[in-house]
């Protein structure tokens, strides 16, 4: 069997993106059971409510939903258990000491596959304020209003 090449998405945190604001990114594999691998496959997880924990020199994801796999038996996985992220030594060092002296966490952004194998983007981020978000809101409309008129004037046509 010929091994998968490539990076096929399995789900995003679009909120993460809106309530806080990416400073870094890192990418991380996954220790995983292998109904865990199978409901993975089959397009399933949600990382709304997912957040990285580090402690004793090791980081764990925590609140990621991953459903029981249907065709599992005895031997599925529990949805909402923690799962340690597979990191190098320097890069869980320097992420632990950016946390606790700036005041930063550590997010999930996406869960994917990568050449067969499941990894997980998380960042560092700090949190925004309400105004923050109306400020990218806003942003991210300006934006959109002068794509659409540049289009506009580009085919031509005049309001």
């Amino acid at each position: 069997m010929a091994r998968e090449q490539g990076q096929k998405m399995i789900a995003q945190n679009k909120k993460a993106r809106h309530d806080y604001a990416i400073e870094d990114t890192y990418e991380a594999g996954l220790v995983l059971q292998g109904t865990e691998v199978k409901s993975l496959r089959m397009g399933r997880a949600s990382l709304v409510d997912g957040f990285v924990d580090l402690d004793r020199g090791e980081a764990w994801l925590h609140g990621v939903h991953i459903p029981e796999y249907s065709q599992g038996t005895w031997t599925n996985h529990s949805a909402r258990r923690k799962r340690k992220l597979l990191l190098h030594r320097e890069e869980i060092d320097k992420i632990e000491r950016r946390v606790n002296e700036k005041g930063l966490t550590v997010v999930p952004l996406s869960l994917y596959f990568k050449d067969g194998r499941a990894k997980v983007e998380i960042a560092l981020a700090r949190g925004k304020k309400s105004w923050d978000k109306r400020q990218s809101i806003a942003e991210r409309t300006a934006k959109r209003e002068v794509e659409v008129e540049v289009g506009r004037r580009l085919k031509g046509m005049r309001d």
